[in-house]
């Protein structure tokens, strides 16, 4: 089974850090699916991957960061399910998440998107766990947004968890510029990076960064940045930022003295949530 890829290695850091924090005595966060999914992965896995990334200690600061940022997306996902009852979830770039089960979503009102060889991989891993519909194509094609437009083309929430920073600026404005032209009355989460990251020393620094404490640079050189949340509204029509969020703004944060950096922007808008409502 491949499932490797600069994404999907970057995709197996994220599921570890989740099952990570999700194992401890008293866990941010729990994820039954996503432990059973990372036990039955290994099994695949190179001895050389399994050694440089699954058996490297995982930072307590990232498994937390994680983990809240995870809960965040369940939140906004949840709440929307419940307050609209003919919502439709379609989670870009989703990886090895499992925020499906998490809600105990309807698998009528959830979908989504990855690369081919990712959605392959989890479809053979998880087996009949998966009910849900699942696109395998890239999120800069066209064709996974004409197949959900089949389905319906209003009351839809996109999210995408740790997905935009990684492609080129003028991917992600063509892919809100697509989402905003064909849909009303919708939404979506995103994270995003403060834009110093993707260039010059700053970007040099987190790359090195990521490598020592990850031990992987795949995916880690991030490309697409913003000064401000509400730069994204010039991306199409209908965007509006309507919520930001960071995690050193979540009560549950660790170590709790990282919350005295939730009024100090240039900490709190570093790698942040945005909601936003998008369409005609």
């Amino acid at each position: 089974m491949s499932i490797l890829s600069s994404v999907s290695e970057t995709a197996l850091i994220t599921l570890k850090s989740r099952v990570f924090e999700a194992g401890k005595k008293t866990p941010l966060i729990r994820d039954d699916v996503g432990i059973e999914l990372l036990k039955r992965m290994e099994t695949y896995l190179p001895a050389e991957l399994k050694k440089r990334i699954l058996d490297r200690k995982t930072p307590g600061s990232l498994s937390c960061h994680i983990a809240l940022r995870a809960l965040k997306f369940d939140s906004y996902a949840g709440e929307f399910l419940r307050d609209n009852p003919r919502g439709l979830v379609v989670s870009l770039g989703s990886g090895f998440d499992t925020r499906f089960w998490r809600l105990s979503a309807d698998p009528g009102r959830y979908i989504e998107v990855d690369l081919s060889p990712v959605v392959e991989a989890k479809k053979e891993l998880l087996g009949d766990l998966v009910t849900y519909r699942m696109i395998g194509e890239s999120v800069l094609e066209s064709q996974w947004l004409e197949e959900i437009l089949k389905i319906q083309d209003e009351n839809i929430l996109f999210l995408a968890e740790g997905l935009f920073m990684y492609l080129d600026p003028r991917d992600v404005g063509n892919i809100f510029s697509r989402i905003s032209s064909a849909v009303s009355g919708s939404s979506i989460v995103f994270e995003v990076v403060h834009e110093r990251y993707t260039r010059g020393i700053w970007k040099k620094m987190l790359i090195s960064k990521m490598k020592r404490n990850l031990g992987s640079g795949a995916g880690a050189s991030f490309d697409f940045g913003v000064r401000d949340a509400r730069d994204v509204e010039d991306f199409g029509e209908g965007i509006e930022v309507r919520e930001e969020w960071s995690y050193f703004e979540d009560e549950n944060i660790r170590p709790a003295i990282l919350k005295l950096f939730r009024n100090w922007k240039f900490m709190a808008r570093t790698q942040w949530t945005v909601r936003a409502s998008i369409g005609k």
